[in-house]
């Protein structure tokens, strides 16, 4: 073999090597360097059956309007070189003050006609996290549970002592009447009118014509770290202080640099028996699965026995993409160089 040959092989040889080592160590470490880490978030305003033919064009419009909205501001952070934490709490932050969505000011109406709201968000970078559970007088529940992460040495707070929390915090408190709205009212109406609560049980039976509403944002910054931030108002009717998947890390929400970043909308109670955001992320991690094969697989296993939903994922090597086994999610996403997309109906299979 020519000499030259030799050292263009040889060279060849240990691009291949660098390469592979590099590919091995951002597995390990679950960080890229700011060449390999493009940037990007997805954001969703929850899962359920939502039919084009149930929404007028103004109401359309408005949806897609108020997803590009946050998703572009939640991008803008990441462009500016902010952390993938500021980015998907000041998403969550604008779906948070629509009415439109089922989280703070559109939260939904529990059976006793108050509003009870839960949300958590996870550091990809060192697996910190902060949730709260069953508030009812703050007016941006994220903050509340990054407050938790940041401020605190807690994950979880519920009720009365976040509350209390989130004065000492000085975050922005409302009465609950804040959050009431017309169109949540009625659906609760409709909800009582069409079967009465089973003794015992914390909400009235599920329903799929019900849209599931949940709102979640998932980003990769310029460092590579993942985030990602979950905020609900629960389940229409529900009872006796019910809580659901969005402030259960690992259910609702999760997020670790080595795998990827998951926020979930769905039946809460199939979310948390099954873990759905931690197998998610452990299937890329452990089987070394895309983050769009490994949560397109727990979806359908969840269907199969009775859970519907959907996720929003985004791994490692800032891959974004969405699942859900429902007729329609609100979801919306932006990637580096990319102007925001936003989908309401299809098929997320």
């Amino acid at each position: 073999m020519e000499p030259l040959m030799k050292k263009l092989l040889l060279s060849l040889g240990l691009l291949v090597s660098v390469s592979a080592v590099a590919e091995q160590a951002q597995q390990a470490t679950g960080k890229v360097s700011n060449a390999l880490a493009p940037i990007g978030i997805v954001i969703h305003g929850g899962a359920g059956t939502i039919m084009r033919s149930s929404m007028t064009s103004e109401q359309e419009s408005a949806y897609h309007a108020t997803l590009k909205h946050a998703v572009s501001q939640g991008y803008a952070v990441l462009e500016r070189g902010g952390s993938s934490l500021d980015a998907v709490s000041a998403a969550v932050i604008i779906l948070e003050d629509s009415p439109l969505f089922n989280a703070g000011k559109g939260a939904v109406y529990t059976w006793d006609e108050t509003h009870e709201l839960d949300a958590s968000i996870m550091d990809g970078s060192n697996r910190n996290a902060g949730a709260v559970a069953s508030v009812t007088t703050v007016k941006n529940p994220i903050l509340l549970a990054r407050a938790v992460m940041e401020k605190s040495v807690h994950v979880m707070l519920s009720g009365k002592g976040a509350e209390q929390f989130a004065q000492e915090q000085h975050l922005v408190q409302v009465q609950n009447s804040y959050f009431d709205t017309e169109f949540r009212l009625e659906a609760l109406k409709k909800a009582k009118q069409s079967i009465e609560p089973v003794p015992h049980q914390a909400y009235v039976p599920y329903d799929p014509a019900w849209k599931m509403g949940t709102v979640g944002a998932v980003a990769i910054d310029k460092q590579g770290n993942l985030a990602a931030a979950t905020s609900t108002g629960g389940m229409t009717a529900k009872r006796y202080g019910r809580i659901g998947d969005a402030p259960i890390i690992g259910a609702g929400n999760f997020a670790d640099n080595a795998s990827c970043a998951v926020s979930a909308t769905g039946h809460g109670e199939y979310f948390i028996r099954y873990q759905v955001a931690a197998d998610i992320c452990a299937r890329v991690k452990y089987q070394n699965k895309n983050a769009a094969e490994a949560a397109h697989e727990v979806l359908t296993e969840l269907k199969q026995i009775g859970g519907d939903g959907g996720v929003i994922v985004v791994d490692y090597k800032g891959e974004l993409s969405w699942v859900f086994n429902t007729e329609g999610m609100y979801r919306a996403m932006q990637s580096q160089g990319k102007a925001p997309i936003s989908e309401i109906f299809g098929s997320g299979q």
